[in-house]
């Protein structure tokens, strides 16, 4: 997901594909195909709103940053992942 489907010189899932679960739908303008997206920076504000994420039971999170080249994976946290993404980000900054 993070590299647009690519994994080195391979390309293991359609770009097109990726385009398209990363883009709004009819479910709302936070929704892809099973990806919630940060369009309107509502979930994630301190993300980029290029980020999106798949959630999951027990606040399961996979968190998805294209432009920082960054895949956070983490589980069973407090429910403010926001926090975290600003943490991270910042040590990226830095």
């Amino acid at each position: 997901m993070l590299r647009q489907g690519r994994w080195g010189a391979k390309q293991l899932v359609p770009a097109s594909w990726i385009k398209q679960a990363t883009t709004r739908g009819p479910v709302g303008p936070d929704y892809g195909y099973l990806w919630w997206l940060n369009t309107e920076q509502k979930a994630w504000p301190s993300a980029p709103a290029t980020s999106y994420a798949a959630l999951g039971a027990g606040s399961n999170t996979i968190w998805i940053d294209p432009e920082h080249d960054i895949v956070i994976v983490w589980r069973w946290h407090d429910g403010k992942p926001d926090e975290l993404i600003k943490r991270v980000l910042a040590a990226v900054r830095e």
